[in-house]
C-alpha cells in the first residue's frame, strides 16, 4: 500500500530531551563514557583569570569541539561548527542545547594564541589519554613500532626561495668522535682534531609560505612542501609517541626522541620494531646498549652489479681484517672522520688476480673496504633478523603504525594540514593523537562492557517499554535485551 508522509509534521511541536535524540551507539556516547574531561580544567587553570574579565567559553566545550573535528575527520573548524550547530548528537556532546548558540569557528584559533601557544597543554592531553588507556589495561606496549609519514604542509609548491644552509651535526657526533679517536688510539694512530672539520653547505628550498616545511620528493617528477610525523604505536594500535618535522628531515634523526617519549610514557621495550631507514649503526647501538631487542628487516646490498657483494668479504674479528672471495687479505689502514675503518688489499697481488673486475676498478689495482666502528651492532640486529621471534613480530608492523598511519589520513583528514609553522603542527599531532587514542579506547571499553548507558538511562528506556507495551518491567529487560549492561 502506497504510503505518503505529510509535511506538516515538520513544524510540530514536540516534547523530548536531547538525550533521547541522541542513539545509545552513537560514538558521542562511547567517548564521554571512556574518560572524564574534567581533567581539562586543571590543565588550563593558570590561563585563566578568576574573577576579572568576561566568563569566557567553558574549556572542555572548547576543547570537545577540536575532538568532534579530529575524531571525525572533518576538515576546518569553520565546516567543524557549521557541523555542530545542526548535529543533536556533536551539541549532546559539548552539553548545549538546541536553542544555544555555538561559538565562532575562530574561537579556538584566538584561544590558541592568547592561552595556548608555545605551552605543552597539548601534549598533557595526549599524556592523560594514553594513561586512561594504560589503566584500562588496552596497552601492549612490550612490542613498540617506530616508523614516520609525510602530510602535506599548507604551501604553494611554487613558490619557495633557494638559499644555502649549513649542514646540521649529527646528534650523536660528540660520542662518534671520540669513539674514533679512541678507535685511532687502539690502532696505533695519531688522533684527529675534530675541530677542523669542514663546514657542509647544502642548497635548499625555502617556502614562501610555510617556511617550517620541507621540500618532499614524491618521485623524479612531483615535489611539494610537507611536514613529517614521526610515530610509535604498540601492538594494539595505540599511539605512543608523536612529533612532526619538515618533510627533509630523514626519518632516522628523530629516532631518539620518539622513544625517550615512549620510555616517558609507557616504559622501557623489550622490542623495538622498524623499517630499513633505520638500520643505521647509531640506532642499532642505541637500542641493544639500552637491552631491547632490535627487529629490522633486510636491507639490499648497496653495490654495483657484477660486482661482489659486501657480505662476500669476510671479516676476521679476530686478527681485524677481511678476506676476499680469493683467499687474500685486506688489513686495517687508518680510521677516518666518518667513523669508518679502512681495509686495503695488496696492489701487487690484486693486479694480477683473475677476479680483479669483479672486485674494482681503481687504477692503482687496491681494492677498499669500510666498516664502521659500530658495525658489530648491526651485525648482532642481521643475526637476530632470522630468528621466528623477529619475523613473527616483524610481520605485524602492517597491522600496527602502517594501520595507524592510513587511518590517520583517510579517517582523520591528515592528507594534508590546514595549518601553517611547525608549532602549530606539532600542537596539530598531538591532539590527532589523542583522539585516536581516545576513539579506540571508547570502541573497546564499550564493547567489553566497561563502559556503556548509565542505569537511570536504561531504567528510562525500560519504562517507556513497560508502558507501551504493558509488560512488567522484569520480562522488559529480556525484551529490551539490557541486562548485561545494568
Amino acid at each position: 500500500m502506497l504510503t505518503k508522509e505529510k509535511n506538516e509534521k515538520r513544524t510540530q511541536i514536540e516534547i523530548c530531551s536531547i538525550d533521547q535524540l541522541v542513539p545509545e551507539n552513537h560514538l558521542v556516547r562511547k567517548l564521554e563514557a571512556a574518560i572524564n574531561f574534567d581533567f581539562i580544567y586543571d590543565l588550563v587553570s593558570d590561563k585563566y583569570s578568576k574573577d576579572i574579565g568576561r566568563p569566557s567559553i567553558d574549556p572542555v566545550v572548547l576543547f570537545k569541539i577540536v575532538f568532534i573535528q579530529y575524531v571525525f575527520g572533518i576538515k576546518s573548524m569553520r565546516q567543524t561548527i557549521s557541523e555542530i550547530q545542526t548535529n543533536i548528537a556533536y551539541r549532546w556532546f559539548i552539553g548545549y542545547g538546541l536553542y544555544d548558540p555555538i561559538p565562532h569557528f575562530t574561537t579556538f584559533g584566538k584561544n590558541y594564541v592568547r592561552r595556548f601557544k608555545n605551552t605543552d597543554i597539548f601534549e598533557k592531553i595526549f599524556v592523560r589519554i594514553l594513561e586512561e588507556a594504560v589503566n584500562a589495561g588496552l596497552i601492549k606496549s612490550d612490542a613498540v613500532f617506530i616508523d614516520a609519514t609525510h602530510v602535506k604542509a599548507n604551501a604553494n609548491k611554487k613558490k619557495y626561495d633557494k638559499v644555502k644552509l649549513e649542514k646540521e651535526a649529527r646528534v650523536y657526533q660528540e660520542l662518534l668522535d671520540k669513539e674514533i679517536n679512541e678507535d685511532r688510539e687502539l690502532h696505533g694512530k695519531k688522533p684527529l682534531d675534530m675541530s677542523k672539520k669542514k663546514l657542509e653547505v647544502k642548497e635548499t628550498k625555502i617556502s614562501k609560505t610555510d617556511p617550517d616545511s620541507g621540500v618532499l620528493r614524491k618521485n623524479e617528477k612531483e615535489k611539494c612542501f610537507a611536514y613529517s610525523f614521526h610515530a610509535a604505536c604498540d601492538r594494539n594500535g595505540f599511539i605512543l609517541g608523536i612529533t612532526a618535522t619538515a618533510a627533509n628531515v630523514h626519518d632516522n634523526t628523530m629516532f631518539d626522541t620518539i622513544l625517550e617519549q615512549v620510555k616517558k610514557n609507557v616504559g622501557k621495550p623489550e622490542y623495538i620494531v622498524v623499517d630499513a631507514g633505520y638500520k643505521t649503526p647509531y640506532i642499532c647501538k642505541t637500542i641493544i646498549d639500552q637491552g631491547i631487542r632490535p627487529v629490522m628487516p633486510y636491507t639490499r646490498p648497496m653495490t654495483k652489479e657484477g660486482f661482489f657483494k659486501k657480505y662476500e668479504y669476510v671479516y676476521d674479528e679476530y686478527y681485524d681484517c677481511y678476506i676476499c672471495p680469493n683467499n687474500q687479505i685486506l688489513n686495517y689502514r687508518t680510521t677516518n672522520r666518518e667513523g669508518y675503518r679502512e681495509y686495503a688489499s695488496d696492489s701487487k697481488t690484486c693486479k694480477d688476480c683473475p677476479y680483479r673486475n669483479k672486485c674494482t676498478n681503481s687504477k692503482d689495482y687496491t681494492k677498499v673496504i669500510n666498516r664502521h666502528i659500530w658495525a658489530d651492532y648491526v651485525e648482532e640486529a642481521e643475526h637476530l633478523r632470522y630468528t621466528t621471534l623477529n619475523k613473527e613480530i616483524y610481520e605485524k608492523r602492517k597491522e600496527t603504525i602502517e594501520r595507524v598511519f592510513a587511518d590517520m589520513k583517510e579517517k582523520h583528514g591528515m592528507r594534508f594540514t590546514t595549518l601553517r609553522g611547525l608549532k602549530k603542527v606539532t600542537a596539530q599531532a598531538m591532539l590527532v593523537a589523542a583522539c585516536m587514542n581516545l576513539k579506540k579506547m571508547a570502541n573497546w571499553l564499550w564493547r567489553s562492557g566497561k563502559t556503556g548507558p548509565n542505569k537511570a538511562f536504561l531504567l528510562r528506556k525500560l519504562y517507556i517499554l513497560h508502558l507501551k507495551t504493558a509488560l512488567p518491567l522484569w520480562r522488559a529487560v529480556f525484551v529490551y535485551n539490557l541486562t548485561p549492561k545494568i
